[in-house]
């Protein structure tokens, strides 16, 4: 595989640090509120880096963070009137429903800050011990200049990054660049003991502590959203590889913005969405098929024109899927032709080829509408063998199972009392009594589903 690493900006081939194991480590959500569509396209897109890994044989071992100790938080609590702890754990759940709903897969570990207290001291501790970091009136600043790579992530000249670092000018720091590792605790804020005094950790030095405890001193796979190669990911590298040496990360993956409208999204511009209220909507799974559809380094540009077209996308795959399997129920016994695995290997080979190009999405997606176009076609044909269709449905469901979609309708039980009106407009339909048919299908949709005679036979199905 081929991984386009933002510390190089090429594509290079993907060699893990330990042989045939891949170490991921994605930088979680800070939990005061619901997330939003920007948050989601991570979740999807370095949700099907791990399925694809895993389907080609690694170990992964995928670890995602949750900021459960920052500002935000604590500003929220205040308005909520409740404790810092109690508003993380509130929108922890929260996250956790969305993903579930986009059907993204639990993190090995989900390491939150607040339980990580005394790696995140320790390495703050070896921070200061090198002479990295320095202490002053209670914070712990890092030194940006005893790090002569730092930029190297951003390739942001120094000019830019000082001009950026003079607008928040601290007196306490030795240099308006160095960054805060520990906070001195505030009147009313939550607070750890450290040597330093009471206070909390940075929001950087988090997942530098827990990358390397989680994972080791060198991770194979750093991902999150372009948002975060400065100033986060960039003092992560500066942290880390001052504390142990080594690089704290081999590849670096960063997904695209999400623009609404062909206008960046913010709640000051009115153009914010959570994925929960458009979920209600359009479906989660409309949600997924979005933010995997494009390559994941180009923007996406939100819109319910998009969002529409993913949807009827899905529903095009689905029918693909409910047509093959009455077409297996119908089909007579006998062989795979040759023809039909070569078809079946050519697409197969087509989507890993297109996933171990830089995980491009939309070339894998093009494969599996490819796949459903040909399945689609053997569907029709009466020649087509139950063996040849069942390796057919197989594939179709593993290749989608990679991208992890097609999902939310997936082997549904359809009522009984449905399944006997269904039997009942059979009989009715054979003695020609299409009058009875009509009343008992106007029944079956007041019950909300819907049946329709295909040439494959009758299908069933959940309105949407």
């Amino acid at each position: 595989m081929r991984i386009y690493n933002t510390l190089t900006r090429q594509k290079e081939e993907f060699v893990p640090v330990n042989e045939g194991q891949a170490g991921i480590y994605v930088c979680g959500p800070t939990v005061y509120n619901f997330i939003h569509i920007g948050n989601a396209r991570p979740m999807c897109v370095f949700d099907v880096l791990r399925r694809f890994l895993a389907y080609r044989g690694y170990k992964v071992k995928y670890v995602s963070n949750f900021t459960d100790v920052d500002d935000k938080i604590i500003k929220r609590s205040i308005e909520e009137g409740i404790p810092a702890s109690e508003v993380s754990e509130k929108y922890i759940a929260e996250y956790k429903k969305d993903a579930k709903g986009l059907n993204v897969m639990d993190a090995d570990i989900h390491p939150k800050v607040t339980e990580n207290m005394d790696i995140i001291i320790d390495i703050i501790k070896t921070l200061v011990e090198k002479g990295f970091a320095y202490e002053s009136g209670g914070d712990v600043y890092f030194r940006t200049s005893k790090f002569a790579e730092y930029g190297k992530l951003s390739k942001m000249p120094l000019e830019e990054l000082q001009a950026g670092a003079r607008i928040d000018i601290n007196e306490q720091k030795e240099d308006a660049m160095d960054f805060a590792v520990w906070k001195a605790a505030k009147e009313g804020e939550p607070f750890w003991e450290s040597p330093w005094g009471r206070g909390r950790p940075g929001w950087h030095i988090e997942c530098s502590a827990m990358s390397r405890h989680y994972i080791g001193d060198t991770i194979d796979i750093h991902g999150g959203g372009q948002d975060l190669i400065f100033p986060h990911h960039e003092n992560e590298i500066a942290q880390s590889e001052c504390a142990t040496g080594k690089p704290l990360a081999n590849y670096w993956m960063h997904n695209g913005y999400i623009n609404v409208d062909n206008k960046k999204m913010s709640k000051s511009a009115g153009n914010f969405f959570t994925v929960r209220d458009v979920a209600e909507k359009y479906g989660y799974e409309t949600i997924r098929f979005l933010m995997i559809q494009a390559h994941y380094r180009t923007p996406i540009n939100y819109s319910l024109e998009l969002l529409q077209a993913c949807k009827a996308s899905l529903e095009r795959l689905y029918n693909c899927r409910d047509t093959l399997e009455r077409a297996i129920g119908n089909a007579k016994d006998g062989n795979v032709p040759e023809w039909a695995n070569e078809t079946f290997e050519k697409r197969k080979n087509q989507f890993i080829e297109a996933l171990e190009d830089d995980l491009n999405t939309a070339d894998a997606l093009a494969a599996l509408f490819e796949l459903a176009r040909e399945l689609n076609i053997m569907s029709s044909d009466a020649s087509s063998s139950k063996a040849q269709l069942s390796k057919g449905l197989e594939l179709f469901n593993e290749l989608a199972g990679v991208l992890g979609i097609l999902y939310e309708k997936g082997g549904e039980e359809i009522p009984k009392e449905v399944l006997e009106l269904v039997e009942e407009r059979k009989a009715a339909r054979k003695e020609k009594n299409f009058a009875k048919a009509d009343e008992i299908r106007d029944k079956i949709a007041a019950m909300g589903y819907a049946v329709e005679e295909t040439r494959q036979g009758t299908r069933i199905y959940k309105k949407s």
